[in-house]
This record gives C-alpha cells, sequence and structure tokens, in this order.
C-alpha cells in the first residue's frame, strides 16, 4: 500500500506523447483517474489508456498562453472535485547558437517550461494547500545541473523549475503539500529527435552514460509513483535525476 495511488485524480501535462505519455500509462496501470493535458491528444491515445478501466479524460491547453491557466483548473476542479497530483511535464526546445538565439525563442521556451510550470503549481497548489495534502511533480533537467550546448533558454528554464520546486516546498511542506522534481537525462524522445539523428553527438552521449543507452519513457514511472504516492510523503523540495548514471561519471 505504500506506493498505492489508485483512485487519487492526476493532472498530466505534455500527457501526449514522449515522457508526459509514460507516465500516464504507468499512472493508469496503477489505478490513478487521468486528467490529461496537451496542445492535442489523440482520441487513440485516451483509447489506449482506458483499457486499463480508470477514468480518463483529455483537455486541450496551450502552455504557451499562461494567462489561460487559472481558468483552466477552476474548470476542471469544477467537474473533477479535487487534483491530488500534479505531473509538469510539457516542455519544450529551441536550437540556436547562443550568439544567435533569438528573443523570441527565448520568450518561447521560458514561458513554456518556467512561467507556465510556476502558474500550474501557484493555482493547483492554492487548492491542494486548501486540502492539507497533495503531490506536486515536476520536470527539471540534467540541464538544471549542467549548461548543454546551444540551448541557453531550455537550461535557464529548467534551472528556474529547479529552484522555484524549492521555494514551493518551503512554504507549502507542512501544509501537507509535497513539492519535488525529476531531472530526466537523455531520453529517445520527440524533443531529442535532432540529437538522436546526429551521429557524433549521438555516440558522445551514448558513450558518456554509464547504463550505456538513452532512456525510455516508461524508466521514469517507478520514480514518478514513488513522489506521487505515500512512500514520499517525507520528501519535499528535492530533485531526483533520472539520468542512466550520468552526474555519478
Amino acid at each position: 500500500m505504500l506506493f498505492d495511488i489508485s483512485g487519487k485524480n492526476a493532472l498530466i501535462t505534455g500527457a501526449s506523447r514522449g515522457l508526459g505519455l509514460g507516465i500516464a500509462k504507468g499512472f493508469a496501470e496503477a489505478g490513478a483517474n487521468l486528467i490529461l493535458v496537451a496542445r492535442n491528444i489523440a482520441p487513440e491515445t485516451v483509447s489506449d489508456l482506458e483499457q486499463y478501466g480508470t477514468k480518463i479524460k483529455a483537455y486541450s491547453l496551450d502552455l504557451a498562453h499562461p494567462e489561460r491557466i487559472p481558468a483552466f483548473i477552476e474548470n476542471v476542479l469544477a467537474e473533477w472535485g479535487r487534483i491530488d497530483i500534479l505531473v509538469n511535464d510539457a516542455g519544450t526546445q529551441r536550437r540556436h547558437d547562443s550568439v544567435e538565439f533569438p528573443d523570441e525563442d527565448w520568450d518561447w521556451v521560458t514561458t513554456i517550461n518556467a512561467k507556465s510550470v510556476f502558474v500550474l503549481c501557484r493555482e493547483v497548489g492554492r487548492h491542494m494547500v486548501a486540502n492539507g495534502k497533495g503531490k506536486i511533480i515536476n520536470f527539471a533537467s540534467l540541464l538544471s545541473y549542467q549548461g548543454g550546448f546551444r540551448v541557453p533558454a531550455y537550461a535557464a528554464s529548467k534551472g528556474a523549475v529547479m529552484q522555484f520546486t524549492k521555494s514551493l516546498s518551503n512554504e507549502w511542506a507542512a501544509k501537507g503539500v509535497n513539492v519535488n522534481c525529476i531531472a530526466p537525462g537523455y531520453f529517445d524522445t520527440e524533443m531529442n529527435t535532432a540529437l538522436i539523428a546526429d551521429p557524433v553527438r549521438n555516440e558522445q552521449i551514448t558513450v558518456r552514460i554509464p547504463i550505456g543507452r538513452w532512456g525510455k519513457p516508461s524508466d521514469l514511472v517507478g520514480t514518478a509513483i514513488f513522489l506521487a504516492s505515500g512512500a514520499s510523503d517525507y520528501i519535499s523540495g528535492i530533485t531526483i535525476p533520472v539520468d542512466g548514471g550520468w552526474l555519478g561519471r
């Protein structure tokens, strides 16, 4: 029962593909009800998840417009009654040499990856604090620790997520709300298509990972269930790298 999340209502952003979809599958299999959030979620994605027998509904929300989030969360709460778990997985990426990095791409990346994540934490966190319980799981990155190449906006946004996770934890942990981060390493998802297709960078990255391969979305499920369940009740404000050993090398 320590890792039980059955019957919990979990709101997962970025749930249409990649890591978010992988976590949605893991949570559904574990018995959680799913509030799936993305710009577009294919009907077949919902159908596939319904096989697990939990309540599932998809919602369209463009996180490039954080001003829309408060009304969205209000509507979700009116329909569902409560949100027990918030997983902020949605994110975006733009790559340029830093001397050429456009202002509009900086604004795009940091708005989706940092500002919208904070607004979601604020709006859902207010509800959780009032209820005296809740689990928030934000997605940081290896680049919360390291700078990366040609991705200054992404690195800045993910550094921000890790830091305001600590800040929210300082305020909310005593009120029953645990706020933590997962920091994925290099995962085989659409966001990393350019790196995977580059034979030189792909090889450089793969040989640097002690486990010897890129991650799969399913590799994150155990950590996410741990942070969403009672097993992590005395853990708050931390970031868990899931990176195949990258940071320990």
